[in-house]
Protein backbone atom coordinates (compact mmCIF):
# COMPACT_ATOMS: atom_id res chain seq x y z
CA UNK A 1 0.00 0.00 0.00
CA UNK A 2 1.41 3.37 -1.01
CA UNK A 3 1.57 6.00 1.71
CA UNK A 4 0.97 9.38 0.13
CA UNK A 5 1.78 12.82 1.48
CA UNK A 6 -0.96 15.32 2.29
CA UNK A 7 -0.27 17.10 -1.02
CA UNK A 8 -0.53 13.83 -2.95
CA UNK A 9 -3.81 12.97 -1.23
CA UNK A 10 -5.22 16.32 -2.33
CA UNK A 11 -4.05 15.60 -5.88
CA UNK A 12 -5.62 12.13 -5.70
CA UNK A 13 -8.98 13.67 -4.83
CA UNK A 14 -8.62 16.16 -7.69
CA UNK A 15 -7.61 13.42 -10.16
CA UNK A 16 -10.65 11.35 -9.18
CA UNK A 17 -12.98 14.33 -9.53
CA UNK A 18 -11.62 15.09 -13.00
CA UNK A 19 -11.28 11.58 -14.38
CA UNK A 20 -14.18 9.57 -12.94
CA UNK A 21 -15.68 12.17 -13.38
CA UNK A 22 -17.49 13.07 -10.19
CA UNK A 23 -18.36 16.36 -8.51
CA UNK A 24 -16.44 17.11 -5.35
CA UNK A 25 -19.66 17.26 -3.31
CA UNK A 26 -20.55 13.77 -4.58
CA UNK A 27 -17.13 12.44 -3.57
CA UNK A 28 -17.67 13.95 -0.13
CA UNK A 29 -21.04 12.19 0.04
CA UNK A 30 -19.35 8.91 -0.85
CA UNK A 31 -16.88 9.40 2.00
CA UNK A 32 -19.66 10.25 4.45
CA UNK A 33 -21.64 7.16 3.44
CA UNK A 34 -18.57 4.94 3.99
CA UNK A 35 -18.11 6.41 7.48
CA UNK A 36 -21.81 5.97 8.28
CA UNK A 37 -21.71 2.33 7.23
CA UNK A 38 -18.86 1.77 9.66
CA UNK A 39 -20.74 3.55 12.45
CA UNK A 40 -23.95 1.65 11.80
CA UNK A 41 -22.06 -1.67 11.76
CA UNK A 42 -20.74 -0.86 15.23
CA UNK A 43 -24.34 -0.73 16.53
CA UNK A 44 -23.57 1.85 19.17
CA UNK A 45 -25.87 1.48 22.16
CA UNK A 46 -25.54 5.24 22.63
CA UNK A 47 -27.91 6.88 20.16
CA UNK A 48 -26.79 10.44 20.89
CA UNK A 49 -23.96 11.91 18.86
CA UNK A 50 -22.10 15.20 19.20
CA UNK A 51 -20.51 16.15 15.88
CA UNK A 52 -17.90 18.92 15.86
CA UNK A 53 -17.20 20.38 12.43
CA UNK A 54 -14.59 22.79 11.21
CA UNK A 55 -15.36 25.01 8.24
CA UNK A 56 -13.19 23.16 5.71
CA UNK A 57 -13.92 20.02 3.75
CA UNK A 58 -13.38 17.81 6.81
CA UNK A 59 -16.19 19.76 8.42
CA UNK A 60 -18.23 19.19 5.27
CA UNK A 61 -17.71 15.45 5.76
CA UNK A 62 -19.01 15.84 9.32
CA UNK A 63 -22.13 17.69 8.19
CA UNK A 64 -22.88 14.98 5.61
CA UNK A 65 -22.38 12.27 8.25
CA UNK A 66 -24.78 14.13 10.56
CA UNK A 67 -27.50 14.17 7.90
CA UNK A 68 -27.06 10.46 7.14
CA UNK A 69 -27.15 9.49 10.81
CA UNK A 70 -30.34 11.49 11.34
CA UNK A 71 -31.87 9.47 8.51
CA UNK A 72 -30.87 6.32 10.44
CA UNK A 73 -32.74 7.59 13.52
CA UNK A 74 -29.77 8.70 15.58
CA UNK A 75 -30.10 11.81 17.71
CA UNK A 76 -27.52 14.31 16.48
CA UNK A 77 -26.27 17.62 17.79
CA UNK A 78 -23.90 19.52 15.51
CA UNK A 79 -21.46 22.25 16.44
CA UNK A 80 -19.51 24.28 13.89
CA UNK A 81 -16.55 26.57 14.48
CA UNK A 82 -17.58 29.37 12.11
CA UNK A 83 -20.46 30.76 10.08
CA UNK A 84 -18.91 30.35 6.62
CA UNK A 85 -16.67 27.76 5.05
CA UNK A 86 -15.58 26.08 1.81
CA UNK A 87 -18.01 25.61 -1.05
CA UNK A 88 -18.66 21.95 -0.18
CA UNK A 89 -19.01 22.80 3.52
CA UNK A 90 -21.68 25.37 2.65
CA UNK A 91 -23.47 22.92 0.34
CA UNK A 92 -23.61 20.23 3.03
CA UNK A 93 -24.73 22.76 5.62
CA UNK A 94 -27.66 23.67 3.37
CA UNK A 95 -28.46 19.99 2.81
CA UNK A 96 -28.40 19.31 6.54
CA UNK A 97 -30.79 22.15 7.21
CA UNK A 98 -33.18 21.20 4.41
CA UNK A 99 -33.13 17.40 4.74
CA UNK A 100 -32.27 16.93 8.38
CA UNK A 101 -34.06 19.95 9.71
CA UNK A 102 -31.09 20.59 11.99
CA UNK A 103 -29.61 23.98 12.73
CA UNK A 104 -26.01 23.61 13.98
CA UNK A 105 -24.77 25.55 16.96
CA UNK A 106 -21.84 27.89 16.37
CA UNK A 107 -19.09 27.36 18.91
CA UNK A 108 -18.01 30.47 20.77
CA UNK A 109 -15.74 30.78 23.80
CA UNK A 110 -17.56 29.82 26.97
CA UNK A 111 -20.25 27.80 25.18
CA UNK A 112 -18.60 24.39 24.94
CA UNK A 113 -21.18 21.63 25.50
CA UNK A 114 -20.72 18.99 28.22
CA UNK A 115 -19.37 15.64 27.01
CA UNK A 116 -20.92 12.82 29.02
CA UNK A 117 -20.64 9.00 28.89
CA UNK A 118 -23.99 8.61 27.11
CA UNK A 119 -22.62 10.37 24.01
CA UNK A 120 -20.44 9.49 21.04
CA UNK A 121 -18.29 12.34 19.73
CA UNK A 122 -17.44 12.70 16.04
CA UNK A 123 -14.41 14.86 15.35
CA UNK A 124 -14.57 16.55 11.92
CA UNK A 125 -12.56 19.66 12.69
CA UNK A 126 -9.46 19.17 10.52
CA UNK A 127 -8.36 16.56 7.98
CA UNK A 128 -5.14 15.85 6.10
CA UNK A 129 -4.94 19.42 4.86
CA UNK A 130 -3.96 20.80 8.27
CA UNK A 131 -0.60 22.60 8.00
CA UNK A 132 -0.38 24.64 11.21
CA UNK A 133 -1.16 23.91 14.86
CA UNK A 134 -4.75 24.53 15.98
CA UNK A 135 -5.18 27.73 17.94
CA UNK A 136 -7.87 29.80 19.60
CA UNK A 137 -11.30 28.21 19.84
CA UNK A 138 -10.14 25.13 17.91
CA UNK A 139 -7.35 24.41 20.40
CA UNK A 140 -9.73 24.95 23.30
CA UNK A 141 -12.33 22.67 21.72
CA UNK A 142 -9.78 19.87 21.19
CA UNK A 143 -8.76 20.07 24.85
CA UNK A 144 -12.43 20.07 25.87
CA UNK A 145 -13.14 16.91 23.83
CA UNK A 146 -10.08 15.19 25.29
CA UNK A 147 -11.23 16.04 28.81
CA UNK A 148 -14.61 14.42 28.16
CA UNK A 149 -15.39 10.78 28.92
CA UNK A 150 -17.13 9.79 25.70
CA UNK A 151 -15.69 7.68 22.84
CA UNK A 152 -14.34 9.82 19.98
CA UNK A 153 -14.46 8.96 16.28
CA UNK A 154 -12.14 11.10 14.17
CA UNK A 155 -12.87 11.50 10.47
CA UNK A 156 -9.80 11.02 8.25
CA UNK A 157 -7.32 12.34 10.86
CA UNK A 158 -7.48 13.10 14.58
CA UNK A 159 -7.79 16.88 14.45
CA UNK A 160 -4.52 18.64 15.19
CA UNK A 161 -2.41 15.80 13.80
CA UNK A 162 -0.34 16.51 10.70
CA UNK A 163 -0.41 13.75 8.10
CA UNK A 164 3.28 13.74 7.22
CA UNK A 165 5.17 15.90 9.72
CA UNK A 166 5.73 15.88 13.44
CA UNK A 167 2.84 17.29 15.46
CA UNK A 168 4.74 17.60 18.73
CA UNK A 169 3.37 20.51 20.76
CA UNK A 170 0.03 20.59 18.92
CA UNK A 171 -3.36 20.30 20.58
CA UNK A 172 -4.49 16.94 19.14
CA UNK A 173 -7.68 14.93 19.50
CA UNK A 174 -7.16 11.66 21.37
CA UNK A 175 -9.38 9.47 19.21
CA UNK A 176 -10.88 6.13 20.16
CA UNK A 177 -11.26 5.30 16.46
CA UNK A 178 -9.98 7.02 13.34
CA UNK A 179 -11.86 6.47 10.09
CA UNK A 180 -9.28 7.37 7.46
CA UNK A 181 -9.93 7.53 3.75
CA UNK A 182 -8.51 4.97 1.33
CA UNK A 183 -4.85 4.52 2.36
CA UNK A 184 -2.78 4.70 5.52
CA UNK A 185 -1.19 7.99 6.51
CA UNK A 186 2.45 8.30 7.56
CA UNK A 187 1.45 9.79 10.92
CA UNK A 188 -0.42 6.60 11.90
CA UNK A 189 2.73 4.47 11.65
CA UNK A 190 4.98 6.33 14.09
CA UNK A 191 5.26 5.84 17.87
CA UNK A 192 4.96 9.51 18.81
CA UNK A 193 1.37 9.55 17.55
CA UNK A 194 0.13 6.45 19.37
CA UNK A 195 -1.84 8.46 21.99
CA UNK A 196 -3.97 10.13 19.32
CA UNK A 197 -4.99 7.66 16.61
CA UNK A 198 -6.79 4.96 18.58
CA UNK A 199 -7.81 2.08 16.30
CA UNK A 200 -7.33 3.14 12.68
CA UNK A 201 -9.87 1.87 10.15
CA UNK A 202 -9.36 2.50 6.43
CA UNK A 203 -12.61 3.21 4.61
CA UNK A 204 -12.68 2.86 0.83
CA UNK A 205 -14.16 5.93 -0.85
CA UNK A 206 -13.41 4.83 -4.41
CA UNK A 207 -10.51 7.10 -5.30
CA UNK A 208 -9.15 6.53 -8.79
CA UNK A 209 -6.87 3.47 -9.00
CA UNK A 210 -4.92 4.86 -11.95
CA UNK A 211 -3.51 7.64 -9.81
CA UNK A 212 -2.54 5.17 -7.10
CA UNK A 213 -0.78 2.90 -9.61
CA UNK A 214 1.12 5.61 -11.44
CA UNK A 215 1.97 8.02 -8.62
CA UNK A 216 5.34 7.41 -6.96
CA UNK A 217 5.34 7.28 -3.18
CA UNK A 218 8.28 7.83 -0.85
CA UNK A 219 6.87 5.23 1.55
CA UNK A 220 4.93 1.99 1.24
CA UNK A 221 3.33 -0.47 3.65
CA UNK A 222 4.06 -4.12 2.90
CA UNK A 223 1.06 -6.30 2.15
CA UNK A 224 0.66 -10.05 1.84
CA UNK A 225 0.29 -9.93 -1.94
CA UNK A 226 3.77 -8.38 -2.24
CA UNK A 227 5.38 -11.00 0.01
CA UNK A 228 3.66 -13.81 -1.89
CA UNK A 229 5.11 -12.41 -5.14
CA UNK A 230 8.62 -12.37 -3.62
CA UNK A 231 8.55 -15.93 -2.28
CA UNK A 232 10.41 -18.45 -4.42
CA UNK A 233 8.92 -21.84 -5.16
CA UNK A 234 10.96 -25.01 -4.66
CA UNK A 235 11.77 -27.40 -7.46
CA UNK A 236 10.72 -31.02 -7.00
CA UNK A 237 14.25 -32.26 -7.70
CA UNK A 238 16.09 -29.67 -5.65
CA UNK A 239 18.54 -30.52 -2.85
CA UNK A 240 20.01 -28.71 0.14
CA UNK A 241 22.83 -27.29 -1.96
CA UNK A 242 20.27 -25.29 -3.93
CA UNK A 243 19.24 -23.30 -0.87
CA UNK A 244 22.52 -21.93 0.30
CA UNK A 245 25.00 -22.38 3.10
CA UNK A 246 24.55 -19.70 5.76
CA UNK A 247 27.03 -18.71 8.45
CA UNK A 248 26.16 -17.10 11.78
CA UNK A 249 28.68 -15.46 14.08
CA UNK A 250 26.83 -15.50 17.37
CA UNK A 251 26.92 -16.25 21.06
CA UNK A 252 29.30 -15.86 24.01
CA UNK A 253 29.48 -17.04 27.60
CA UNK A 254 26.08 -16.46 29.20
CA UNK A 255 24.48 -15.47 25.87
CA UNK A 256 24.31 -18.70 23.94
CA UNK A 257 20.53 -18.46 23.88
CA UNK A 258 20.88 -15.78 21.20
CA UNK A 259 22.95 -18.15 19.08
CA UNK A 260 20.39 -20.95 19.53
CA UNK A 261 17.42 -18.77 18.58
CA UNK A 262 19.30 -17.32 15.62
CA UNK A 263 20.31 -20.77 14.35
CA UNK A 264 16.82 -22.24 14.69
CA UNK A 265 15.35 -19.29 12.82
CA UNK A 266 17.93 -19.43 10.04
CA UNK A 267 17.12 -23.06 9.38
CA UNK A 268 13.37 -22.38 9.57
CA UNK A 269 13.82 -19.80 6.81
CA UNK A 270 14.57 -22.61 4.39
CA UNK A 271 18.35 -22.29 4.20
CA UNK A 272 19.94 -25.53 2.98
CA UNK A 273 22.82 -25.62 5.49
CA UNK A 274 24.03 -23.61 8.45
CA UNK A 275 27.39 -23.26 10.14
CA UNK A 276 27.54 -21.34 13.40
CA UNK A 277 30.77 -19.68 14.49
CA UNK A 278 30.68 -19.91 18.29
CA UNK A 279 33.03 -19.96 21.29
CA UNK A 280 34.03 -23.21 22.95
CA UNK A 281 31.72 -22.61 25.92
CA UNK A 282 28.69 -22.87 23.64
CA UNK A 283 29.62 -25.98 21.67
CA UNK A 284 27.60 -28.56 23.60
CA UNK A 285 24.66 -26.16 23.93
CA UNK A 286 24.31 -25.50 20.22
CA UNK A 287 25.01 -29.08 19.14
CA UNK A 288 22.34 -30.31 21.55
CA UNK A 289 19.70 -27.65 20.90
CA UNK A 290 20.19 -27.28 17.14
CA UNK A 291 21.55 -30.61 15.86
CA UNK A 292 20.90 -29.54 12.27
CA UNK A 293 23.58 -26.82 12.53
CA UNK A 294 27.31 -27.37 12.08
CA UNK A 295 29.74 -25.56 14.35
CA UNK A 296 33.13 -23.92 14.02
CA UNK A 297 34.65 -23.14 17.41
CA UNK A 298 37.20 -20.43 18.15
CA UNK A 299 37.84 -18.78 21.50
CA UNK A 300 36.89 -20.00 24.95
CA UNK A 301 34.21 -17.58 26.16
CA UNK A 302 33.77 -15.40 23.10
CA UNK A 303 34.53 -15.60 19.41
CA UNK A 304 38.02 -14.49 18.45
CA UNK A 305 38.17 -15.14 14.71
CA UNK A 306 36.05 -16.30 11.79
CA UNK A 307 38.57 -17.55 9.26
CA UNK A 308 37.08 -18.78 6.01
CA UNK A 309 33.79 -17.01 6.48
CA UNK A 310 34.03 -15.48 3.03
CA UNK A 311 33.28 -18.91 1.53
CA UNK A 312 29.65 -18.92 2.72
CA UNK A 313 26.63 -17.79 0.72
CA UNK A 314 25.47 -15.41 3.46
CA UNK A 315 26.74 -14.25 6.83
CA UNK A 316 24.88 -12.93 9.85
CA UNK A 317 26.84 -11.46 12.74
CA UNK A 318 26.06 -9.99 16.13
CA UNK A 319 23.49 -11.79 18.28
CA UNK A 320 24.96 -12.49 21.69
CA UNK A 321 28.63 -12.00 20.74
CA UNK A 322 29.22 -9.50 23.55
CA UNK A 323 31.26 -6.30 23.42
CA UNK A 324 34.91 -7.33 23.63
CA UNK A 325 37.78 -5.18 22.43
CA UNK A 326 39.00 -7.89 20.05
CA UNK A 327 35.66 -7.77 18.22
CA UNK A 328 36.83 -4.68 16.36
CA UNK A 329 39.43 -6.83 14.61
CA UNK A 330 36.87 -9.64 14.23
CA UNK A 331 34.47 -7.34 12.39
CA UNK A 332 37.23 -5.85 10.28
CA UNK A 333 38.32 -9.36 9.30
CA UNK A 334 34.80 -10.43 8.37
CA UNK A 335 34.22 -7.26 6.33
CA UNK A 336 37.48 -7.91 4.48
CA UNK A 337 36.85 -11.61 3.83
CA UNK A 338 33.40 -11.31 2.32
CA UNK A 339 32.15 -8.85 -0.25
CA UNK A 340 28.64 -10.28 -0.12
CA UNK A 341 25.92 -8.36 1.75
CA UNK A 342 25.95 -9.16 5.48
CA UNK A 343 23.27 -9.18 8.17
CA UNK A 344 24.59 -7.07 11.06
CA UNK A 345 22.75 -6.95 14.38
CA UNK A 346 22.99 -6.45 18.14
CA UNK A 347 26.50 -6.35 19.63
CA UNK A 348 28.06 -6.05 16.18
CA UNK A 349 26.13 -2.81 15.73
CA UNK A 350 27.20 -1.61 19.16
CA UNK A 351 30.84 -2.28 18.32
CA UNK A 352 30.46 -0.30 15.09
CA UNK A 353 28.81 2.53 17.03
CA UNK A 354 31.90 2.70 19.27
CA UNK A 355 34.27 2.43 16.32
CA UNK A 356 32.64 4.50 13.59
CA UNK A 357 35.46 3.93 11.10
CA UNK A 358 34.10 0.38 10.65
CA UNK A 359 31.01 1.78 8.87
CA UNK A 360 33.07 2.49 5.77
CA UNK A 361 34.22 -1.16 5.59
CA UNK A 362 30.76 -2.74 5.59
CA UNK A 363 30.12 -4.53 2.27
CA UNK A 364 27.61 -2.68 0.05
CA UNK A 365 23.95 -3.67 0.31
CA UNK A 366 24.37 -5.18 3.77
CA UNK A 367 21.38 -5.19 6.12
CA UNK A 368 21.62 -3.50 9.53
CA UNK A 369 18.88 -4.38 12.02
CA UNK A 370 19.01 -1.90 14.94
CA UNK A 371 16.32 -1.14 17.48
CA UNK A 372 15.91 2.57 18.26
CA UNK A 373 18.62 2.62 20.94
CA UNK A 374 21.15 0.95 18.66
CA UNK A 375 20.15 3.25 15.80
CA UNK A 376 20.82 6.34 17.89
CA UNK A 377 24.17 5.01 19.04
CA UNK A 378 25.10 4.46 15.40
CA UNK A 379 23.75 7.63 13.83
CA UNK A 380 22.81 10.11 16.57
CA UNK A 381 19.68 11.32 18.31
CA UNK A 382 16.75 13.08 16.68
CA UNK A 383 13.97 15.37 17.84
CA UNK A 384 11.05 13.30 16.52
CA UNK A 385 10.09 10.13 14.67
CA UNK A 386 9.80 11.85 11.29
CA UNK A 387 13.35 13.13 11.58
CA UNK A 388 14.48 9.58 12.42
CA UNK A 389 12.97 8.30 9.16
CA UNK A 390 14.85 10.90 7.17
CA UNK A 391 18.07 10.13 9.02
CA UNK A 392 17.67 6.43 8.26
CA UNK A 393 17.15 7.16 4.57
CA UNK A 394 20.15 9.49 4.55
CA UNK A 395 22.43 6.93 6.20
CA UNK A 396 21.21 4.14 3.90
CA UNK A 397 22.19 6.23 0.89
CA UNK A 398 25.46 7.41 2.45
CA UNK A 399 26.68 3.92 3.34
CA UNK A 400 24.79 1.92 0.67
CA UNK A 401 23.10 -0.29 3.26
CA UNK A 402 19.57 -1.31 4.15
CA UNK A 403 18.50 -0.30 7.65
CA UNK A 404 15.79 -2.33 9.37
CA UNK A 405 14.65 -0.08 12.24
CA UNK A 406 12.83 -2.52 14.48
CA UNK A 407 9.57 -1.78 16.26
CA UNK A 408 5.84 -1.70 15.57
CA UNK A 409 5.56 -1.08 11.81
CA UNK A 410 9.30 -1.86 11.45
CA UNK A 411 10.80 0.63 8.99
CA UNK A 412 13.16 -0.45 6.20
CA UNK A 413 15.20 2.31 4.57
CA UNK A 414 16.90 1.69 1.24
CA UNK A 415 19.97 3.17 -0.50
CA UNK A 416 17.66 4.34 -3.28
CA UNK A 417 15.74 6.61 -0.88
CA UNK A 418 12.53 4.61 -0.54
CA UNK A 419 11.11 3.58 2.81
CA UNK A 420 8.99 0.54 3.65
CA UNK A 421 6.84 -0.07 6.72
CA UNK A 422 5.92 -3.58 7.84
CA UNK A 423 2.26 -4.42 8.45
CA UNK A 424 2.62 -7.52 10.66
CA UNK A 425 3.63 -8.02 14.28
CA UNK A 426 2.36 -7.06 17.72
CA UNK A 427 3.44 -5.79 21.13
CA UNK A 428 4.06 -9.34 22.36
CA UNK A 429 7.19 -9.38 20.22
CA UNK A 430 8.80 -6.92 22.62
CA UNK A 431 10.51 -9.84 24.33
CA UNK A 432 14.11 -10.98 24.74
CA UNK A 433 15.42 -12.84 21.70
CA UNK A 434 12.86 -11.61 19.19
CA UNK A 435 15.55 -9.67 17.31
CA UNK A 436 17.83 -12.73 17.25
CA UNK A 437 15.06 -14.65 15.53
CA UNK A 438 14.77 -11.93 12.88
CA UNK A 439 18.54 -11.90 12.29
CA UNK A 440 18.72 -15.62 11.69
CA UNK A 441 15.71 -15.59 9.42
CA UNK A 442 16.95 -12.78 7.16
CA UNK A 443 20.40 -14.41 6.98
CA UNK A 444 18.77 -17.63 5.83
CA UNK A 445 16.88 -15.78 3.11
CA UNK A 446 20.08 -14.13 1.91
CA UNK A 447 21.71 -17.59 1.74
CA UNK A 448 18.87 -18.77 -0.51
CA UNK A 449 19.66 -16.02 -3.00
CA UNK A 450 17.02 -13.46 -2.14
CA UNK A 451 18.31 -9.95 -2.95
CA UNK A 452 18.86 -7.83 0.17
CA UNK A 453 15.69 -5.73 -0.15
CA UNK A 454 13.53 -8.79 -0.75
CA UNK A 455 15.21 -10.62 2.13
CA UNK A 456 14.54 -7.68 4.44
CA UNK A 457 10.92 -7.20 3.36
CA UNK A 458 10.07 -10.89 3.44
CA UNK A 459 12.04 -11.58 6.61
CA UNK A 460 10.44 -8.76 8.59
CA UNK A 461 6.96 -9.59 7.31
CA UNK A 462 7.13 -13.32 8.09
CA UNK A 463 8.81 -12.66 11.43
CA UNK A 464 5.90 -10.38 12.34
CA UNK A 465 3.35 -12.81 10.97
CA UNK A 466 4.85 -15.61 13.08
CA UNK A 467 4.61 -13.26 16.04
CA UNK A 468 0.92 -12.75 15.31
CA UNK A 469 0.40 -16.52 15.20
CA UNK A 470 2.26 -16.92 18.50
CA UNK A 471 0.32 -14.12 20.19
CA UNK A 472 -2.96 -15.66 19.15
CA UNK A 473 -1.88 -18.96 20.68
CA UNK A 474 -0.13 -17.76 23.84
CA UNK A 475 -1.22 -14.09 24.28
CA UNK A 476 0.97 -11.03 23.83
CA UNK A 477 2.08 -11.21 27.45
CA UNK A 478 3.03 -14.90 27.59
CA UNK A 479 4.68 -15.45 24.22
CA UNK A 480 8.48 -15.76 24.07
CA UNK A 481 10.98 -15.64 21.22
CA UNK A 482 11.01 -19.42 20.87
CA UNK A 483 7.29 -19.29 20.14
CA UNK A 484 8.04 -16.99 17.19
CA UNK A 485 10.55 -19.51 15.81
CA UNK A 486 8.04 -22.34 16.17
CA UNK A 487 5.38 -20.32 14.36
CA UNK A 488 7.51 -19.54 11.29
CA UNK A 489 6.20 -22.62 9.49
CA UNK A 490 2.62 -21.46 10.02
CA UNK A 491 3.61 -18.01 8.76
CA UNK A 492 4.91 -19.56 5.54
CA UNK A 493 1.63 -21.42 5.13
CA UNK A 494 -0.33 -18.18 5.49
CA UNK A 495 1.41 -16.70 2.42
CA UNK A 496 1.16 -19.86 0.33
Amino acid sequence: MKIFSAAQIKNWDAFTIENEPIESIALMERAAMACCRWILDRKYSQRNFLIFCGTGNNGGDGLAIARLLIQSNYHITVYITGETGTTDFEANLARLQSHGGLLPFIIVPGSLPPITPDLVVIDALFGTGLNRPPEGINAALIDHINNGIAPVISIDMPSGLFADASSKGNNIIEATHTLSFQNNKLAFLLPENEPYCGDVHLVNIGLDKTFETEEEAAFELTERILIKSIRKSRGRFSHKGDYGHAALVSGSYGMMGAAVLCAHSCLRSGAGKLTSFIPECGYSILQSDVPEAMCIVDGEKYIVSANGIGDFDAVGIGPGIGKYASHVDLLRSIFTQTKKPLLIDADALNMIASNKELMDSIPPNSILTPHIGEFERLFGTVSDDFERLQLALKKSAEHQVYIVLKGQYTFISTPEGKGWFNSTGNAGMATAGSGDVLSGFITGLLAQGYPPLQAALMGVYLHGLAGDVAAQKFSAEAMIAGDIVNALGEAYKLIS
